[in-house]
């Protein structure tokens, strides 16, 4: 069994790791931390795993974390993880992040969208963790880092017609709407009930950090610079992304051909199900699930291409695709513990 360690278990995309983890076959989980929470029964702080994880909350420190640790996943905020993640892989920790610090490839980048990078000697070995896309890199990987929610569910639409260069890359717009799981679990104003409630808004319109992510990935699927218009919006429930991606397409192709071309690239895909034309994705679909459920519509009036994609922000989004590239990592069946039907309603 491989032990494993949740560094920062206390946040939402922490405790989901925890409660998708406490069912795998293959690994054993040994260690959570959480600052705020030390001396604490893990059970004691999230209920709804009473019975299944006995762990105690222990402080952050990387040398007895090392010992009863093989692998780490990493859920803490930007920052925190570029101050830890070279002390575990000194020690031969594998490591994966599940917060920005190694995504982006390029410090100077980095930098402009968070602050100065204080270990950007990593950027060029972290590998960018999502498996149907990286999967041969991932294997090879002891630093992977996870994508963001909105970018898992823009990319992976976007795939493949950058591949097949069947769209103007000029003409990229995302439009995604989240649950209010994505902001985490920080109280902050934005998040409260009587903000959220009955109420849908666009945030961080032009400035949102996932921006230079998505941006960086689709350039490396292209070939070629990309740069998108990608427009968030806050919706009024836990889990969920729906991402709506407009495209012009370079050359009329049917909506039947765009299908076809969707289902040759995804079909050996266990995560990725490429939905019916006339049965577009939804939210609730995938809740609880680490699915992309991704669907294709032609408008042949002005021969644009929209992509409609639905994930669970904190599986596919985040602690469900964590797992699966630990998975990958360590040469287990990709699928272990998160082959999940998703829940419904």
């Amino acid at each position: 069994m491989t032990r494993v360690g949740v560094i920062g278990a206390t946040g939402y995309t922490g405790i989901e790791l925890v409660r998708l983890l406490s069912r795998h076959p293959r690994v054993q989980l040994t260690a959570l931390t959480a600052e705020k929470n030390v001396g604490q029964p893990i059970w004691k702080l999230f209920p709804s795993i009473l019975k299944e994880v006995d762990l105690v909350c222990q402080p952050l420190e990387v040398e007895p974390l090392s010992r009863t640790c093989d692998f780490v996943f990493t859920a803490l905020p930007h920052k925190a993880v570029m101050e830890v993640a070279p002390g575990f892989l000194e020690k031969g920790v594998k490591v994966v992040d599940l917060s920005a610090d190694f995504r982006l490839a390029d410090p100077k980048v980095y930098e402009q969208w968070y602050e100065p990078h204080t270990a950007a000697g990593l950027l060029k070995e972290a590998v960018y963790g999502i498996p149907e896309l990286h999967r041969e890199e991932i294997k090879k990987a002891r630093l992977v880092a996870n994508p963001g929610c909105y970018p898992t569910s823009v990319i992976l639409p976007l795939a493949p017609v950058l591949k097949h260069k069947v769209v103007d890359l000029r003409t990229l717009i995302a439009d995604s709407k989240s649950g209010v799981s994505g902001a985490g679990r920080s109280a902050v104003l934005s998040s409260m009930f009587a903000e959220v409630s009955e109420n849908f808004k666009a945030y961080k319109v032009t400035e949102h950090r996932h921006t230079p992510e998505m941006e960086q990935e689709l350039s490396r699927l292209a070939g070629e610079k990309v740069i998108l218009t990608f427009t968030p919006h806050l919706v009024p429930m836990k889990r969920g992304i729906l991402s709506t991606i407009y495209a012009t397409l370079v050359k009329p192709l049917s909506e039947k051909e765009i299908h076809q071309l969707y289902l040759d690239f995804y079909g050996k895909e266990k995560f990725v199900r490429i939905r019916p034309c006339d049965l577009l994705p939804s939210t609730a679909d995938v809740f609880g699930s680490n699915y992309c459920d991704i669907g294709v519509k032609v408008d042949q009036r002005i021969n644009r291409l929209i992509i409609l994609s639905a994930i669970d922000n904190l599986v596919k989004g985040a602690s469900g695709q964590a797992v699966q590239n630990m998975n990958v990592m360590l040469g287990f069946e990709e699928s272990l513990g998160i082959d999940v039907v998703p829940v419904y309603p």
